[in-house]
């Protein structure tokens, strides 16, 4: 059974393991409390801690990870860097310490679940930070669709410029009579029409005045029977008086006559 001190230390060790997203084993031998103090204040300012860890305690605290992380790595003078954020910025500071001081060593990393030697603890820490991979990795994702579109438009958007380019050349090279020439038409059309009409009426009219003076049969029928001969009357006959029968002279009978 581990000691109290010892168990405290397997706990904290467990959730630097659990958090941490990257882990770089180092041999920290040479290095000053001072510079070692100097290294662990860079590498907080990025997210991340380094702890000397006995290595039997990190390797409980590790569990069954241990088994895939080389033995080279947790043994000897180690000094582990747990990285929770910035992976590639937290292995920056620790190889560019390591290349400054000439006392800080890398042993290798672990990084997702994969064991990355020296070297590629360094090519890890040449990488861009991760918002940016995940800008640029967004941005290729996107460029083909961005591009796709685009192509779309241009299909579309062709033939409507070129709708336009050749109405406005039509209209620069066209006439200006011409313009007015559509919309004399109906009225060419009018006159046609009216010419027409008075073409008929000109050739009915002569016939209307050729029935007009022709005489009518009656007319020609009185022009050729004789004129019939009116009563001749005598002087004698003229000088007869005409007696007429006036209503007062037939009361005056019906008074004068007998009654029964």
């Amino acid at each position: 059974m581990p000691t109290p001190h010892k168990a405290q230390v397997i706990d904290q060790a467990e959730e630097w393991y659990s958090r941490s997203q990257g882990i770089v084993f180092t041999d920290y031998r040479g290095l000053t409390v001072k510079e070692f103090q100097n290294l662990r204040k860079q590498l907080r300012a990025k997210g991340g801690e380094i702890h000397v860890v006995k290595n039997t305690l990190f390797r409980r605290a590790a569990g069954d990870d241990i088994e895939k992380i080389p033995a080279e790595y947790h043994n000897g003078t180690t000094a582990v860097a747990f990285l929770f954020e910035n992976e590639s910025e937290g292995s920056k500071v620790i190889a560019d310490f390591a290349t400054s001081s000439k006392k800080l060593t890398i042993k290798g990393g672990l990084f997702g679940g994969k064991v990355f030697d020296a070297t590629g603890v360094v090519k890890i820490s040449k990488l861009p930070p991760k918002d940016v991979l995940i800008a640029q990795v967004i941005g290729t994702i996107v460029a083909p669709i961005t591009q796709l579109v685009g192509t779309i438009e241009s299909i579309y958007a062709t033939p409507i410029r070129t709708i336009f380019a050749v109405a406005d050349k039509a209209n620069e090279g066209a006439p200006v009579a011409a313009a007015p020439a559509v919309v004399e038409a109906p009225a060419q059309a009018a006159e046609t029409e009216t010419v027409v009409e008075t073409s008929e009426t000109s050739e009915a009219a002569p016939v209307e005045a050729e029935a007009e003076s022709a005489p009518s049969d009656e007319a020609v029928a009185s022009e050729d029977a004789p004129a019939t001969e009116e009563p001749t009357v005598t002087k004698e006959e003229a000088s007869e008086p005409v007696l007429e029968e006036t209503p007062a002279a037939e009361e005056a009978a019906t008074d004068e006559a007998p009654t029964d």
